[in-house]
């Protein structure tokens, strides 16, 4: 079997995915909490914390988002697709980090994690596969 169509490439996205749409939760219902991962200090009132909780709702859609894609194309059997959607949500990761270390904290809570879901993106796409996955 192809590396590409293995169930540990398909538990590693599942699970992937179960963590972007419980941080998009998390930060919808409970934006405080949310925030904590970047290491920011959340406002505590006024129009800056309605924009805060506003900007964090819109973070927890995009991540809630990035968990269905990938459960949608892991359960239909997209392999490339599956795995072109992984290195988007790692690259997003990236980004993530980017943002916390121009304020100073927070950047490896996002950089851990980016290059294994990288990985496991690299996999589904069939790179790993020597030749095995490619059709005619």
């Amino acid at each position: 079997m192809a590396i590409s169509n293995s169930y540990p490439v398909l538990i590693a996205a599942n699970v992937f995915a179960t963590m972007c749409v419980r941080f998009g939760i998390n930060a919808i219902l409970r934006p405080d909490h949310g925030v904590s991962f970047f290491e920011l200090s959340p406002p505590t009132s006024g129009p800056e914390r309605t924009l805060f909780n506003s900007l964090m709702a819109v973070y927890g859609v995009r991540d809630v988002f990035m968990g269905l894609a990938i459960y949608a194309t892991a359960c239909l059997g997209e392999r490339k697709a599956l795995g072109w959607i992984l290195l988007g949500v790692s690259g997003v990761a990236f980004a993530d980090g980017v943002v916390c270390a121009v304020n100073g904290a927070g950047e490896w809570n996002h950089w851990t994690y980016a290059p294994v879901v990288m990985a496991v993106g690299v996999a589904a796409l069939g790179v790993l596969d020597g030749g095995k996955g490619k059709r005619a």
